[in-house]
C-alpha cells in the first residue's frame, strides 16, 4: 500500500472531546471582600445557572441576556455572567458564543492557577471544531504554558497536520519522540505528503518492527524491491520475507516460492514451504492438487540428489575457491537439517573472500543462523551486510524480525 489509512485522524479529540474539555462552570461566590453582584444582576444570573444545571441551556442563555441588560455592570458582574454563558453556550453547541465567553473569562485574570488550563484547553478545542487553525495553535500553546499536557501536544500535532503545516507537525512529532503506532502512522503520512521517501521508509521500518502487521511489511517489501539498483537476484530473498511475515495466502504464491527455492539449489527449503502449504490447507486441495504433489515429489528427489552429491560438490568448490557455490551448498545443507555442517561451509565461503556476490553470501549466512535458532550469530552476520543492491536493506529487515 502507498500510504496508511489512519483509523481516525482525530487522535485525541475523542479523548479531549468538547463536552469533556469544557470546565464545569458554576457561579463563584457572589460576594467577596471587594466583589459583589447586585440583586438585579444576581437574580437572573442564578436562574440562568439553575436552567443550565438542569440541561436547559438555550433558556439559560436567554435568561443571561436579561442579566446582561442591566446597566452599569461591574467587571465582576460581567465576569460572573460570562462564566455561566461559557458553560451554557458550550453545552448547547453554540460554538461562537462559547468562544467569546471563554475568552472573556480567561482574559478577566480572575481564574485560579488550577482553573486556567481547563479553560484554555477547552477554548483550543472549540477553535479546533471551528477549523480556525491559527487560533487553535495559539490557545494550545497558551494552555501548554499553563500546564504541560500530553493530549494537548497530540492536538497541536494534529492541528498542524489537518491545516497542511506538515513541517511543523513532523517537527513536533520528532521532538516528542513518540513511538506509539498512531504517532508513527501520522509521521509516515506527513513524510509521504512531503515526498520524503527516505524518512517514510525509516518510519515504516519502525512500524513494522514495533507493530508487525502484514500491511506494514507488504508496503516495506514492495518499496525495497522497487528501489533503483535493486538486484533481481534477491527476488527469492524478498519472497522469503513475505513468507516469514504471513503475506502468502494463495496456492500460486506457495508454488512460486517453492519453485524458486528449487531453482536456487535449496530443496530442503522448498520442501519445508510446500509442507507449510499443505498444513495450512492451501496446497493439496482442489483441481491443482496433483500439481502440488508433483512439486513435492520433485523436491524430495532433488533433496536426495543433494545428499548424494554434497561431499563431491564441496571438494570441487573448495579446490576451485568457488565461494558463491560453497555458500549456496552450505545454505542448502542447513535447510536439509545438517545445520553445523552447512553453517561451517557458509562461514568458510565468506572467509575465502572470492565470492562474486559477497553481500548476498553474508545475507544468507544471517538467514541460515535465524533458521538454526542462533539469534546472536544471526544479528552479527546480518549487520555485516553492506552494499546498495538491496541486500543490506533485506538484512536490516531480517534483523528487525530477529529481535
Amino acid at each position: 500500500m502507498s500510504k496508511f489509512r489512519l483509523a481516525h485522524l482525530g487522535l485525541v479529540m475523542a479523548a479531549i472531546g468538547f463536552t469533556a474539555a469544557t470546565p464545569v462552570i458554576g457561579l463563584g461566590s457572589l460576594a467577596y471582600a471587594a466583589d459583589t453582584v447586585r440583586a438585579e444582576v444576581g437574580k437572573p444570573l442564578q436562574e440562568a445557572q439553575k436552567l443550565a444545571s438542569s440541561g436547559k441551556n438555550k433558556e439559560a442563555l436567554a435568561k443571561l441576556r436579561e442579566a446582561d441588560s442591566v446597566g452599569g455592570k461591574t467587571a465582576f458582574e460581567s465576569y460572573q455572567i460570562e462564566r455561566v454563558r461559557a458553560s451554557a453556550a458550550a453545552a448547547s453547541g453554540d460554538n461562537g458564543t462559547a468562544i467569546k465567553a471563554f475568552e472573556a473569562v480567561i482574559n478577566s485574570g480572575r481564574l485560579s492557577a488550577a482553573e486556567a488550563p481547563k479553560f484554555t484547553q477547552a477554548l483550543a478545542g472549540m477553535y479546533y471544531r471551528a477549523k480556525d487553525w491559527p487560533n487553535t495553535v495559539t490557545w494550545i500553546k497558551r494552555s501548554l504554558k499553563d500546564r504541560d499536557d500530553a493530549q494537548m501536544r497530540e492536538l497541536l500535532i494534529q492541528t498542524y497536520y489537518v491545516s497542511g503545516n506538515y513541517a511543523e507537525a513532523a517537527k513536533e512529532l520528532q521532538a516528542r519522540g513518540g513511538n506509539s503506532e498512531a504517532s508513527l502512522q501520522m509521521l509516515a503520512n506527513i513524510q509521504l505528503k512531503q515526498n520524503d521517501k527516505g524518512g517514510y521508509v525509516a518510519t515504516l521500518e519502525k512500524l513494522a518492527s514495533a507493530y508487525p502487521k502484514t500491511s506494514y511489511w507488504a508496503d516495506l517489501l514492495n518499496r525495497v524491491s522497487g528501489k533503483p539498483g535493486f538486484s533481481q537476484r534477491l527476488g527469492l530473498d524478498v519472497q522469503r520475507l513475505r513468507l516469514a511475515n504471513g503475506l502468502f495466502t494463495k496456492p500460486s504464491e506457495y508454488m512460486e516460492i517453492s519453485q524458486l527455492a528449487l531453482q536456487a539449489g535449496n530443496p530442503g527449503e522448498a520442501l519445508s514451504i510446500i509442507e507449510q502449504g499443505y498444513k495450512k490447507g492451501v496446497l493439496g486441495t482442489g483441481a491443482d492438487a496433483p500439481r502440488h504433489q508433483r512439486l513435492k515429489d520433485l523436491a524430495l528427489k532433488t533433496q536426495a540428489d543433494l545428499k548424494a552429491s554434497a561431499a563431491k560438490s564441496e571438494a570441487e568448490y573448495v579446490k576451485n575457491k568457488d565461494a558463491d557455490s560453497l555458500s549456496k551448498l552450505g545454505f542448502a545443507l542447513v535447510y536439509d537439517g545438517q545445520t553445523d555442517k552447512g553453517l561451517g561451509l557458509m562461514n568458510d565461503a565468506v572467509k575465502l573472500g572470492t565470492a562474486k556476490y559477497a553481500e548476498e553470501a553474508k545475507l544468507h549466512l544471517g538467514i541460515a543462523y535465524i533458521h538454526a535458532g542462533k539469534k546472536s550469530n544471526a544479528t552479527t552476520a546480518l549487520r555485516a551486510v553492506k552494499g546498495t543492491d538491496g541486500a543490506a536493506d533485506l538484512a536490516r529487515y531480517w534483523t528487525l524480525m530477529n529481535k
